[in-house]
């Protein structure tokens, strides 16, 4: 495809402002973007969904809101620090990090060979001068306009090809979610034979969370839904509690035969005390989220006097996608999709994603040939 092949126009689905779902508008006559120097264009097939779209959407991050996570737009969210990097958004924005595709053109620069290849996309926007300097970083649909739409740029370093028999719609289940978890391992450093703990194992990093860890030869007690906890064993967990049980880190702990190594967890809320408590001295807590509610109570003591360590995982190093694609292409794991959206219904996505009902990760068909397992694309 050539620069005077590109349409004028597409469809994305547009967030004018923090609020509610009806702050997301799908058009049809929003201008295809155009590559800068080092940068491509990706023709998107998907894009999968994740928490940080809602989050952002909702106003969540804002210092104002601590209460859960929800569906709806907080009123009391603070415009001016209302993004992941407790920093301002600017409207409109596509929105959308979890990105499969197919590079169709190139900025000045640009390594001519990627024009044609099927690519997953790394939502990580990194300084070229410092991309070690994390307070540098930026992230695809909220500090530049992401995947909710037909056409996106991205620099090429956040491109990286991918040749396997999955579709469009399992390719885009990975990016956010499975990234997040191999962060989380990483930070706390999980090694063959220990134990680990996944509360909220049944959504996009929860199933992904698992998987990793058993790739890593370690022992899984996962916590889900009761109707999902056959689903969540299926991914290799040995030992699932019910969700709806009182006293979780509890009953955990006595399924496991003894404290945990490390906990990953995306939950927070009220279970975080009883987390900490079912660590073992020297036990390591990892968190990427606070799906429960932000504010927890810590007791000190617990912290010093069993010698923990806490690690947040947001902004990872290019090595820790890269490990990821390779275990996807050599058939390490395997994505968990809970459903499948066109993008003219990311309304009744979002809703089903903030219901919960689903096992893994949703994801908007984008392009025609979402769910084609070509690996041409």
């Amino acid at each position: 495809m050539t620069d005077s092949d590109l349409p004028a126009v597409m469809r994305a689905a547009v967030l004018l402002g923090t609020g509610g779902p009806e702050m997301l508008e799908v058009r049809d006559d929003v201008p295809v973007p155009s590559p800068g120097p080092r940068d491509v264009l990706v023709r998107v097939a998907a894009c999968g969904m994740n928490n940080t779209d809602i989050n952002t959407r909702v106003g969540w991050y804002s210092r104002s809101v601590t209460s859960a996570t929800s569906s709806h737009g907080f009123v009391e969210a603070d415009p001016e620090d209302s993004a992941w990097g407790r920093g301002g958004l600017s409207f409109p924005r596509i929105q959308g990090a979890d990105i499969a595709g197919v590079v169709v053109a190139l900025g000045e620069g640009a390594d001519a060979g990627l024009v044609g290849r099927r690519v997953l996309v790394d939502p990580w926007l990194r300084d070229r001068d410092r991309p070690d300097d994390r307070d540098l970083a930026g992230y695809l649909g909220s500090e530049r306009d992401g995947g909710y739409a037909e056409y996106c740029t991205v620099p090429q370093e956040n491109v990286y090809p991918v040749s396997v028999g999955l579709s469009d719609i399992e390719l885009a289940s990975f990016a956010c979610s499975w990234s997040t978890a191999e962060h989380m391992l990483q930070r706390a450093g999980l090694r063959s034979g220990e134990t680990i703990a996944v509360p909220g194992a049944s959504g996009g990093v929860g199933t992904a969370l698992v998987q990793l860890a058993k790739r890593r030869h370690a022992r899984v007690v996962a916590v889900a839904g009761a109707s999902k906890r056959a689903a969540v064993s299926d991914l290799g967990a040995d030992a699932v509690v019910a969700r709806e049980s009182e006293d979780i880190p509890v009953i955990a702990v006595e399924a496991n035969g003894g404290s945990f190594d490390v906990v990953a967890d995306v939950v927070g809320g009220d279970g975080f005390s009883g987390w900490l408590e079912s660590l073992c001295r020297g036990g390591r807590y990892v968190t990427s989220g606070a799906i429960a509610g932000p504010i927890v109570d810590l007791d000190l003591r617990t912290l010093y006097l069993k010698d923990l360590q806490l690690h947040g995982a947001t902004v990872y190093a290019p090595e820790v996608f890269a490990d990821l694609v390779g275990y996807i292409s050599r058939g390490e794991v395997r994505p968990v999709v809970g459903g499948t959206y066109p993008l003219e219904e990311i309304h009744a996505a979002q809703q089903a994603f903030a219901g919960k009902r689903h096992v893994g990760s949703l994801v908007i068909a984008v392009g025609p040939a979402a769910g084609d397992r070509s690996p041409s694309g």
